[in-house]
């Protein structure tokens, strides 16, 4: 099927880079996953090349089990307002990184780069939790914490393509050192990073409250991870629900900021560290009442967890391709489509449209 018929019910591939993870997945347009692949993301000491390889691995894999026509990629840092570049990425070795055309070359199907949070965004907006609603702010607290906007029903990309990184809002002025090379940025406090940090510190510090953090990682406090902090505090250890308490009452203090600055009625919480569900969000939503500018004199937007977990990045990254092909441009763009063998002019092809 060529480029001038391609409908646009047809599959297509979406694949979410993070910081430790690389999962990937053939999607229908209602959001339905028909094949997955999952494996560790490269070392970010490591060249580009080797993550561009792992992600044309995952793809050829579910390329070799349904015939897709475009591939979405959901990249974990600031990405050009072409969608094209990563222009940084704090958890990877990506700096100006010409990643969608590189990989368009050796794929030959038309492929889109974007933020991995406003692609995990979109799928929430599309099929999630915010479906029907159109000004929602998205929080995912991971490694880090990323952030998208879509007001009007329209993703918010900034003039520059780089809008929503909340994470590296500074909260604390010379507080702690954050990956991006500031200091006191949200994600310090209120990520999936900053709960192992806490729960390390209290680990040495011989506290009795942690006797099992301590058990659990065998006295070596470099395994502990914020999801054991998770999975710890959600059987009941009363330090490791302190210490989702605390982080969420960070998390509420940054979303009435997000609140006065843009106004949503619903902000959406995804992400690992969320998926503890009334632990963490409870202490954010207590925290986001009394931070909230106005309180008691303005209506007060609803915090709510992500309904699509770990697959709502690929899922909203597969979709986001599959509105970025214009009908105007598939006949021009032949063979990026699958008709033909893809030339070497694929790397000056720009899309040149309107996208949600």
């Amino acid at each position: 099927m060529c480029a001038g018929t391609w409908p646009k019910k047809e599959l297509t591939i979406g694949v979410d880079i993070g910081g430790t993870e690389v999962a990937a997945g053939v999607v229908t347009p209602q959001g339905r996953v028909l094949a997955r692949v999952r494996t560790e993301t490269p070392d970010r000491s490591r060249s580009p090349a080797v993550v561009e390889d792992t992600i044309v691995a995952v793809v050829e894999e579910l390329r070799a089990q349904y015939p897709v026509r475009a591939v979405g990629v959901g990249a974990a840092g600031f990405v050009d307002e072409w969608r094209a570049s990563v222009l940084f990425a704090p958890h990877l070795s990506w700096r100006d990184e010409p990643l969608r055309d590189a990989l368009s070359v050796r794929l030959g199907v038309p492929v889109v780069v974007e933020n991995d949070a406003n692609a995990s965004a979109w799928a929430e907006v599309r099929v999630g939790a915010a479906r029907g609603l159109k000004h929602v702010v998205v929080v995912n607290l991971g490694t880090g914490i990323g952030g998208a906007i879509v007001l009007d029903g329209r993703l918010r990309r900034g003039r520059f393509g780089v809008a929503g990184e909340f994470g590296h809002m500074t909260v604390v002025p010379g507080g702690h050192r954050c990956e991006c090379g500031n200091r006191g940025c949200w994600e310090q406090y209120a990520s999936g990073n900053a709960l192992a940090r806490e729960a390390r510190g209290l680990v040495e510090t011989g506290s009795p409250m942690a006797k099992a953090l301590h058990q659990a990682v065998g006295g070596n406090v470099g395994l502990i991870t914020g999801t054991l902090v998770s999975e710890l505090a959600s059987k009941g250890d009363r330090a490791c629900v302190e210490l989702m308490e605390d982080a969420g009452e960070w998390l509420g203090k940054g979303l009435a900021n997000l609140a006065a600055a843009f106004d949503p009625e619903l902000f959406v919480i995804g992400g690992g560290v969320s998926e503890s569900g009334h632990l963490f969000l409870d202490s954010a939503r207590r925290a986001f009442a009394r931070h909230l500018t106005g309180r008691g004199h303005r209506p007060e937007a609803r915090v709510v967890a992500a309904a699509l977990g770990n697959e709502a990045g690929l899922v909203g990254a597969a979709d986001l391709v599959r509105d970025a092909l214009p009908p105007g441009r598939r006949r021009r763009s032949r063979s990026l489509l699958g008709c033909s063998r893809p030339s070497r002019r694929v790397k000056r092809w720009v899309w040149l449209t309107k996208s949600p």
